[in-house]
């Protein structure tokens, strides 16, 4: 892909990558849009899994695990394997398809990617798309969970006020500021830094240079020798 100067380049993959292997049986592409999109067309080949319209309304560390243990049998049962390249995308690099790289991460299945650009960026390089809908065969998908993927709200509470710790807050700015509230209460993390998802791409839906990431990152007082909790 393009040399963004990434620490992991391979996580992010560029319709380039991804065109040259469509055929490749390895390969499995998650289109992770709503349903209308999807079917209005999507890139040949891709699966649907609308992992957006799931949530968990309680964070306790049983409930979580028997929902990621859910989240892996959902994605066995749509065809995504733990021995395929998979690759989610949606219309830009936006958080839906963030969040299918992270639960797959955090099961321990480590061949996973982000379409940089996503599907505007998929059209914008002139490959093409198709309503032809895939029927999934279930695959195997083997949890083996990495728990450094995941913080939970007792050690972020545990945490707060140490210099080497860091929230960081990703979401809007109503909802930072608690004008929308899609919780229990409105508002913040006491001390959370507040960089809106959308501020990490470009005019295009692509990810920004690791450069500019940075900077950006370091004006808001977020440095690699932290801890940074997201959410």
């Amino acid at each position: 892909m393009e040399d963004k100067g990434y620490a992991n380049p391979d996580l992010l993959m560029t319709p380039g990558q991804l065109h040259v292997r469509l055929q490749d049986a390895s390969i499995c592409i998650v289109d992770v849009r709503p349903t209308h999109e999807y079917v209005s067309g999507h890139i040949p080949g891709a699966l649907h899994l609308d992992l957006y319209g799931i949530s968990l309304n309680n964070t306790g560390r049983e409930a979580f695990e028997a929902f990621m243990w859910t989240l892996a049998y959902l994605m066995g049962s749509r065809g995504i394997g733990s021995d395929a390249t998979v690759v989610f995308y949606e219309n830009d690099s936006g958080m839906r398809a963030a969040r299918g790289f992270w639960i797959c991460e955090y099961l321990g299945h480590r061949d996973v990617h982000v379409l940089d650009g996503g599907l505007q960026a998929w059209t914008a390089a002139g490959f093409e798309t198709t309503v032809d809908v895939p029927i999934p065969e279930q695959a195997a998908f083997e949890i083996v969970t990495d728990t450094e993927r995941h913080i939970g709200f007792e050690e972020i509470r545990d945490s707060l006020g140490q210099a080497d710790f860091v929230p960081l807050d990703t979401r809007s700015d109503d909802e930072y500021y608690g004008r929308v509230a899609r919780s229990a209460r409105g508002g913040a993390i006491p001390d959370a830094v507040h960089i809106e998802y959308l501020n990490n791409l470009d005019e295009s839906g692509a990810f920004k240079p690791a450069a500019e990431l940075r900077e950006m990152y370091g004006r808001a007082g977020v440095t690699p020798e932290q801890t940074v909790a997201c959410y």
